[in-house]
């Protein structure tokens, strides 16, 4: 038999082809309703139409959810935003690929003019050729990073960047460079808490978030050029470049450090707490903070959180103090990292970004955070917590 006639499609009878039809018209109301991709799982292809979201509390969503591979996605107007899902993908590094970074390689493969980059770590191959690729069809690519956790880390990939003729200004400090973010032609830009990197993407619990908002993007631009133009870093910043702002209705903040005023914001977050804080920490060492969290329990706010196993029962960790004092705690499940840096404020109110809740993220490493008042974003931090949440465990350190 000829291949050709092997891929023929028998003859279907009309009343098969109208009970096909019957199913995949309630697979994909069903797909409406669950945001489940039953329209996949019937003919055993992925559907590539974006599914709205179930409605989320106070009102209809216009939330999509996007198709991602290894992990989560969804989008509703000036925000887009991936979780990635480490306990589908294993310890097996020759599958670390086409994970949550095709989001970003997408975009870069869009970019037209202007792309600038700034990476506390860098090692992921697919991200390194789609910089390679705008740099080599005339895109301006400018990059600022880490030295200690790129160019002396022997995994890195930014070496053929450099090679590739891309100007990089690495900080040479003993702080850290820690943000990351890609700001894409002066138009939008990616945020959040990975790192551009293979165990950051494909191991250690993260998000991106790609903001298409003017002012946010002029203060990140503002950020990087402060690093790259003028080569401040740390305390030797300058200017405030953080901005407050409305957004198709949305309050956003966004804040960079060393600057004195993140910690505030989040104090203030968690002060104006009605029904819950959760939270979802790689480190958490700020006492003030902590202090809010207990003090917003007693006052009858459910407050629950997740802390990255390592360092979580050491003397500086709030995790103790706070699991001793009554509060729902755990220790993450994860065998490699929880590397989230959020606060969810009722279900409402999202913090996030690459502050960590640690006095070196306060006065020295390089840093950013966001705060965003949108229901229907906080329903996806909500989601992830929910998803590390089922596999945490309570520590069983005594208490101090």
């Amino acid at each position: 038999m000829s291949r050709r006639s092997r891929q023929q499609t028998p003859n279907r009878s009309p009343i098969a082809v109208i009970i096909t039809i019957i199913l995949l018209a309630g697979a994909a109301l069903l797909g409406q309703i669950t945001g489940i991709d039953f329209i996949g799982m019937v003919t055993g292809e992925p559907s590539t139409v974006a599914t709205p979201l179930p409605d989320t509390v106070g009102g209809p969503s216009n939330v999509t959810r996007l198709t991602v591979s290894k992990g989560f996605g969804a989008a509703k107007g000036f925000w887009e935003i991936y979780f990635n899902d480490p306990a589908s993908i294993g310890g097996d590094r020759s599958t670390y690929v086409d994970g949550i970074e095709v989001a970003i390689v997408r975009t870069i493969g869009q970019v037209q003019s202007t792309l600038d980059i700034v990476a506390f770590e860098w090692n992921n191959p697919a991200l390194t050729e789609a910089v390679l690729a705008a740099a080599e069809r005339g895109v301006q690519v400018r990059m600022v990073a880490d030295n200690e956790h790129t160019i002396d880390d022997l995994d890195s990939t930014i070496e053929q960047l450099e090679r590739a003729g891309i100007p990089i200004v690495y900080d040479q400090r003993s702080g850290l460079m820690h943000n990351k973010f890609m700001i894409l032609d002066g138009t939008s830009v990616w945020m959040g808490s990975m790192n551009y990197t293979q165990n950051d993407i494909y191991r250690n619990n993260n998000h991106i978030v790609l903001l298409r908002s003017r002012p946010a993007v002029d203060a990140f631009q503002a950020e990087f050029n402060e690093m790259f133009v003028q080569r401040q870093f740390g305390s030797s910043r300058s200017i405030d470049d953080g901005v407050s702002y409305t957004q198709d209705g949305v309050p956003v903040q966004v804040f960079f450090s060393p600057d004195g005023e993140s910690v505030p914001a989040i104090l203030a977050a968690i002060e104006g707490a009605q029904r819950s804080v959760r939270f979802m920490a790689f480190s958490f060492t700020l006492d003030e903070v902590g202090t809010a969290l207990i003090e917003k329990s007693r006052d009858g706010v459910r407050v629950e959180g997740i802390f990255e196993l390592i360092g979580s029962n050491t003397e500086s960790s709030e995790q103790n103090r706070l699991r001793c004092a009554g509060l729902d705690v755990r220790i993450d499940g994860n065998p490699y990292r929880l590397h989230h840096k959020v606060f969810i404020i009722d279900e409402e109110t999202v913090i996030f970004g690459s502050f960590n809740f640690s006095a070196s993220a306060v006065s020295n490493n390089d840093e950013n955070m966001v705060i965003i008042r949108d229901r229907d974003l906080a329903a996806q931090f909500v989601q992830e917590y929910q998803r590390l949440r089922s596999r945490a465990t309570t520590s069983q350190e005594p208490c101090r």
